[in-house]
């Protein structure tokens, strides 16, 4: 598990633990038991998982309580607490819809084949008011064939989301994927969370098919080269697909240029570069994009000053503007932005680190070789998209001496990156 984003609060596990077993009415003002729930997922211990269950079993009406309960339970399923299995199977039964879905969750992330335990999960499909979508992925995730019916009733949900995760779920445990095209298609959905979740539902069934049409989903490069990594691992250990099948898209996706999406939004006019770069920092990457697409084309000359303008005054604050930026300069080959791409791609906040990929790629568009170094020395990264956009770059630049670190990396993509190229 990446836990690059999770160890933030500053707290020891002890601290954690003291603090989740504290009645909230005797806590202090600067302590807080969601963030001790939350916090304890960095502890794979019996204390901590202990700790987390009796965090669940704490009973009170309380909304700050509820709350603790519902993290309690999402932090035993990221910690595949086995143990605490039966325990969460008895939220199913709870009142508080919330807690309910993050059992049904918490069970999918720990796994079970317990038959009782998937039909408690299978008959909340009956019960109104729960997230259809979160039991139709566990059953799905789990295989409870069982269900099918059950999930079938849902294939013309008015919510895309849940429509999209019966589909592929229906066609998983029936064989027959003729209907699959929905799924797909709805890669290209207006709403972006709709985007985002096909792509966990072909991820669930493993339809490697559906590769070439995630690397061009306009959503962030990120739940992109999740969902290729995914299934290019279960589908080259299944035999079903290769290296060399997926090496184009992956690269594509990592390379992640405006013009090689798929866009789902348009412009009736061409804004102004002052719109096209607030535009930049929206959370659907889809409009995103569509505005590096138009810097690029309509505004190739005067936008390189003002982005590092604005780079330099906004982005720190800012890190979805910040790797846009970033990317910008790479396509605009902006060379006096050299030593802010530089910056990036050694940027060890863990917020920033999509934007030290996207240095790397940016540096082997401009062209300068004075990069070459430090590219090599992303190669002892644990990240492996930053390893593999370093060994882009390095090509670019027309460098691909000195790889033996890469041959003998611990990522699987990059050995093969390397020794389908050697």
């Amino acid at each position: 598990m990446d836990k690059r984003f999770s160890s933030i609060y500053n707290l020891t596990e002890a601290e954690a633990i003291a603090i989740l077993d504290t009645p909230e009415e005797e806590l202090s003002e600067n302590d807080s038991r969601y963030i001790a729930a939350a916090h304890l997922v960095n502890f794979p211990t019996t204390s901590a998982i202990n700790a987390l269950m009796r965090g669940v079993l704490r009973q009170g009406d309380t909304m700050a309580n509820r709350i603790v309960r519902r993290k309690s339970v999402e932090s035993l399923g990221r910690l595949r607490a086995r143990e605490a299995l039966a325990l969460i199977r008895t939220c199913l039964k709870d009142e508080d819809t919330y807690l309910v879905e993050n059992a049904v969750w918490a069970i999918a992330e720990i796994g079970t084949s317990d038959q009782e335990i998937l039909e408690d999960v299978a008959k909340l499909l009956e019960k109104p008011g729960q997230n259809s979508r979160v039991i139709i992925h566990t059953l799905t995730n789990l295989h409870y064939v069982p269900a099918q019916e059950r999930i079938r009733q849902f294939v013309d949900d008015l919510d895309p989301n849940t429509a999209s995760a019966a589909i592929a779920a229906v066609c998983l445990f029936t064989g027959d994927y003729a209907q699959i095209n929905k799924v797909v298609n709805t890669l290209q959905h207006p709403n972006v969370f709709a985007r985002r979740l096909s792509i966990q539902d072909l991820i669930n069934i493993r339809y490697y098919d559906a590769i070439p049409q995630i690397a061009r989903c306009p959503v962030s490069l990120v739940f992109r080269l999740r969902g290729i990594r995914m299934l290019a691992e279960a589908g080259i250990s299944a035999g079903a697909i290769s290296f060399e099948t997926i090496q184009p898209h992956l690269e594509q996706t990592l390379r992640d240029h405006p013009n090689d999406l798929n866009l789902v939004h348009r412009y009736e006019q061409t804004p102004d570069l002052q719109t096209l770069i607030r535009t930049l920092s929206e959370t659907d990457f889809g409009r995103c994009y569509l505005a590096c697409k138009t810097i690029l084309e309509c505004y190739p000359n005067s936008a390189p000053e003002e982005l590092l303008r604005v780079y330099n005054q906004e982005a720190d604050n800012d890190y979805g503007l910040h790797f846009h930026l970033i990317k910008l300069f790479g396509w605009l080959r902006y060379a006096p932005a050299y030593d802010v791409i530089i910056e990036a791609l050694d940027n060890r906040e863990p917020q920033f680190q999509k934007s030290r990929a996207a240095a790397a790629i940016a540096l082997g568009e401009l062209g300068d070789r004075r990069a070459i170094p430090v590219l090599k020395a992303c190669l002892e990264s644990k990240i492996w998209d930053l390893k593999y956009a370093a060994l882009m770059a390095l090509e670019q630049l027309g460098e691909v001496s000195d790889r033996e670190l890469a041959a003998s990396d611990e990522d699987w993509l990059i050995r093969k990156k390397v020794s389908v190229n050697l």
